[in-house]
């Protein structure tokens, strides 16, 4: 930039600033800026045409006022002037009182465009470097439509100057992080990737940028940037200090760009060319070979560059996790970090390892730390990274250490920060659940977690302790006998009085032959803590008491003559005194008989996945998921409770919207001792992997089935269900699909799961699946703004006679959906017949105030109720000939609109339901399937065949049922897909 000369030093904006500082008062300080206002007003307003130095001088007095809190509301056409003048000096004045006191909205914004556009058309690299930036600190949505189609074509253009490139590249990138569509995307792109061979550094690290946010959005178009980021990352790791002096910081090479390539690469997978590969791998194994170095410097400034470059190194190597000896280097640099005297290391090394904890190359090498995490969790200082330590050791525990982590986080639990407190309570329940050796020392952990941090044990655990000593008839001995010791103590948490209660009145029978812990007894411990409870712990009581009666005939006077006293019958609590006077009704009369069917024993719980993970993930806050599911695996473990664990995703990269599924909370179970099954809300809505299982109880079908039956209208389910709104919008209510509704559609013919709609506020995810007729489909409402949602109502609407043709229950979402926050939607399907049409989903609510809606098609085609069948050749032809009718048959002939592969057309044809029939077809390059089509009403069969024809790039599909309509509608849902 060009100097300032010595007479451009504005005396008079000195003298003002002076005297403002001198005044002694806030009312002299208002005063003298009053005067030299009014003295501004009177220079602008006066018959003499200030010159350009005097009009800089005055603006910038007014912008000093303005930085000082004062309202300015004159002056600014002044400074607009000054955009015309040629002084560097002036030129820049006016773009600087732009920039801080313009918006959007003035009627001067059309002059500022004209002058903007004239200095960029200047060809003056000054110049042009001020408007650039005067665009950038603006950042308005109207200079973005005015100037994104023109800075592309600065940036890229070969006449162009370093700084102006380097100032285009930033306001580029600006522009596209305030309004993502207004930049365009064409064949300036290829251009933009090729700046990464610049010359200079400066533009170098500008275009990194700016490449690094576009390419999260349109990852394909900038796919060659990776052997580009590569080539120059491997110049800069390899050269000496010397070899970039104007852009070596402290003895290390541009530490600022490496770390900026090093995360555009993380946003893609491995590179898949060998030689790439293997560059990036080498460069890699030297910034790891230079971290072992001894230091060059022993300024901060050298080791904070040093460390950077290799925090974003290891973060690369994790984010790939393909490389073992990598993984493994990087565990061991991380290791000498934990006792390092610097804090933030300690804290950065603690939350790198607890990610490659996860990986199954380096899950070992963590694990050789345990006993430096374990003495940071002791002595550590600062609280977040004891909060990371104990990060870590969850992490890292699997069976052979699970005993001694859990022992260690007990102990930490007893004068650990109540901040974090619950989270370790919750931490500390899921490892006994998940690595318990044996339900006794389960059963131990969980009641000395309640001793020891009752207040923060919530429902989600203690209810799952219910759960599992209900389902395992070997530990509930132990456990009555166990729980009954616990609440001898003097003082005892209400959460263990609850628990024993509740394990007590199903299980005390199994303890009662100690004289010990006789009826009597065990009535008397748990009727010695009533008067200390709260209401629903004293109810649990009651029920408890109710149960004795059943279990221990002797102490039915006892428990009556409770229940007719008057604090019960006549309790002002209504829940309380309606329970005592059923219960004390219910003992005097019903039969002996009658009692024991009533009060039976619990049956077991249906076998689900724990809850308590959904609530230590609403703990931790959005974008945990990832660190709490922990990707590794350990073979030989399952829950505790036989639920199956979440397949591990093959894939590193997570999915752009992860952020927002996160987000997801499940409400905690209303009532013991009934455990949410929470666990469904945690599968992942983008996993294409087959849904998690129950190993026990009945077979993955019927569960599945019997969980989806509809109740009968007369049945208790029946009038426990949600209730319709009152006012449900019909057909005729709502409006028409968007215009890419059917292309949405066409996405989930052969998919089951991922995100049906997205814009800039709202995105609405998908995860189904079917069985016979039956369907449920979980849709998840992702508020992408920081303003709550209003009167948010999603419904789903039946065009025509759909509502005789397929039954869909849905239950009711919450009214108000937060920023950042996400909610969740069960629909229960049935199919009665076949249907062409799929039902809408209307979703209506206010942004800011303003109305919002959209009407989509609900992704419930015909196919997904397939049914796939295995057949022999024989019985296909057999059955193919009987097909044989022209209204049976549809076919068409269709141009590939995909390249044609043949495992992704057998990916597509499993997807769309049916079953591939393997050595039918004489021509083996041809695709055959079976399976039928599941209604309540009656089944429809279907075959059909696939001919590719690669030479012609074409298709040809024949369907046969045995109505006519479905093959039509099958025929056109499945050519769409190819």
């Amino acid at each position: 930039m060009p100097a300032v000369s010595k007479g451009d030093g504005m005396r008079g904006l000195a003298v003002f600033i002076s005297d403002i500082r001198n005044c002694k008062s806030k009312e002299a300080e208002i005063k003298r800026i009053n005067k030299e206002l009014a003295n501004i007003r009177s220079k602008f307003k006066g018959d003499k045409a200030l010159d350009g130095y005097s009009k800089k001088k005055y603006v910038c007095k007014l912008l000093f006022i303005f930085l000082l809190g004062h309202d300015i509301d004159f002056g600014h056409m002044e400074a607009v002037n000054l955009l015309s003048s040629n002084k560097y000096t002036e030129k820049q004045i006016g773009y600087l009182f732009i920039s801080v006191l313009v918006n959007s909205n003035s009627e001067l914004i059309r002059l500022i465009n004209n002058a903007i556009k004239n200095d960029l058309a200047s060809r003056n690299p000054t110049f042009m470097c001020l408007a650039l930036h005067c665009i950038a600190n603006v950042g308005s949505r109207e200079m973005g439509e005015a100037f994104a189609a023109d800075i592309p074509r600065i940036l890229v253009a070969g006449d162009s100057m370093d700084s102006v490139k380097q100032s285009a590249a930033l306001c580029l990138l600006r522009l596209y992080k305030a309004s993502p569509d207004l930049v365009p995307m064409g064949e300036w792109t290829a251009r933009v990737v090729h700046l990464l061979n610049d010359q200079h550094m400066g533009v170098v690290t500008a275009a990194v940028s700016l490449i690094t946010c576009l390419c999260k959005k349109n990852p394909d178009d900038f796919k060659t940037c990776i052997s580009l980021a590569v080539s120059r990352l491997s110049r800069i790791v390899s050269s000496a200090s010397t070899d970039l002096q104007d852009y070596t910081y402290y003895f290390v090479p541009a530490p600022w760009l490496s770390v900026k390539l090093l995360r555009l690469l993380q946003c893609y997978p491995p590179p898949e060319d060998a030689a790439v590969k293997g560059r990036l791998v080498e460069c890699l194994e030297t910034v790891l070979n230079k971290a072992q170095e001894p230091p060059k410097s022993k300024k901060v400034q050298h080791s904070n560059a040093k460390n950077a470059i290799l925090f974003e190194t290891i973060s690369l190597i994790i984010h790939y996790d393909s490389e073992p000896n990598l993984l493994v280097r990087a565990c061991n640099q991380l290791g000498q970090f934990l006792q390092h005297r610097e804090t933030n290391l300690r804290y950065l090394a603690l939350e790198s390892m607890c990610t490659l904890a996860s990986s199954e190359f380096s899950h070992e090498a963590v694990k050789t730390h345990i006993d430096t995490v374990i003495n940071a969790l002791k002595t550590e200082r600062d609280v977040s990274v004891r909060q990371r330590a104990a990060d870590l050791l969850y992490a890292m525990c699997d069976r052979s250490n699970a005993k001694q982590i859990v022992s260690e986080m007990l102990r930490y639990l007893e004068t650990a920060d109540y901040a974090i407190r619950e989270e370790i309570v919750l931490k500390v329940a899921i490892l006994a659940e998940k690595y318990a050796v044996d339900y006794s020392w389960y059963v131990d952990t969980i009641l000395n977690l309640i001793r020891i941090a009752g207040d923060y044990v919530s429902e989600e655990v203690w209810y799952r302790v219910l759960q599992i000593v209900t389902n395992r008839d070997d530990v509930q001995g132990y456990a009555a006998k166990t729980v009954f010791e616990a609440l001898q103590a003097p003082a005892c948490h209400e959460n263990m009085v609850k628990v024993g209660g509740y394990i007590l009145g199903e299980f005390g029978n199994l303890i009662a032959g100690d004289p010990r812990s006789s009826p009597p007894v065990q009535f008397s411990l748990l009727h010695s803590k009533f008067h200390l409870c709260s209401v629903a712990t004293r109810a649990l009581l009651l029920s408890t008491y109710i149960k004795f009666i059943n279990l221990f005939p002797e102490t039915k006077a006892t428990i009556q003559g409770v229940l007719r006293a008057g604090s019960q019958l006549r309790n002002a609590d209504v829940e309380l005194q309606q329970r005592a006077v059923e219960y004390l009704t219910l003992s005097s009369v019903a039969s002996t008989d009658v009692l024991a069917t009533v009060l039976e024993e619990m049956p077991p719980f249906p076998e689900r996945e724990s809850s308590i993970l959904a609530k230590l993930k609403r703990k931790k806050g959005p974008g945990a998921g990832s660190a709490l599911d922990d990707g590794r695996r350990d073979p030989s473990s399952h829950d505790i409770n036989g639920g199956v664990e979440p397949t591990p995703s093959t894939v590193s990269t997570p999915s752009p919207s992860a952020d927002l599924l996160g987000l997801r909370a499940a409400p905690p179970p209303a009532a013991p001792p009934a455990p949410s099954g929470a666990g469904n809300l945690l599968v992942d809505v983008f996993s294409d992997g087959p849904a998690a299982q129950p190993s026990l109880g009945p077979t993955p079908e019927e569960a599945f089935l019997s969980e989806l039956e509809p109740p009968a209208p007369e049945s208790p389910m029946a009038l426990l269900a949600d209730p319709a709104p009152a006012a449900d919008p019909g057909p005729e209510d709502i409006g028409p699909p968007i215009p890419e509704a059917d292309e949405l559609l066409n996405k989930f013919v052969c998919r089951n799961n991922g995100v049906l709609f997205e814009n800039q506020l709202l995105q609405i995810g998908v995860k189904s699946e079917f069985r016979q007729n039956l369907g449920r489909m979980y849709l998840f409402y992702g508020n992408k703004t920081s303003v709550q949602f209003q009167n948010f109502s999603p419904t789903v609407v039946h065009p025509g006679d759909l509502q005789t043709q397929l039954a869909v229950q849905t239950k009711r979402v919450a009214s108000q959906v937060d920023g950042g926050a996400q909610v969740q939607q069960v629909l229960n399907i049935e199919c009665l017949r076949d249907f062409l049409t799929p039902p809408l989903l209307s979703v209506r609510f206010r942004y800011g105030g303003a109305p919002q809606s959209l009407t989509l098609k609900l992704p419930v085609t015909i196919n997904k109720f397939f049914q796939p069948t295995e057949m022999a050749a024989q019985d296909f032809f057999q059955r193919w000939k009987q097909l044989s009718l022209p209204q049976q048959e549809a076919q068409k002939i269709f141009k590939a609109n995909h390249p044609m592969d043949a495992e992704v057309t057998k990916a597509k044809l499993l997807g769309f339901g049916s079953a591939l029939l393997d050595n039918v077809d004489p021509n083996p390059e041809n695709f055959v399937g079976a399976g039928i089509i599941q209604t309540k009403a009656l089944q429809v069969g279907c075959l059909l065949r696939l001919e590719p024809n690669a030479q012609a790039q074409m298709y040809r599909l024949t369907l046969r049922t045995s109505k006519e309509p479905v093959s039509r509608h099958l025929c056109e849902l499945l050519a769409q897909q190819f």
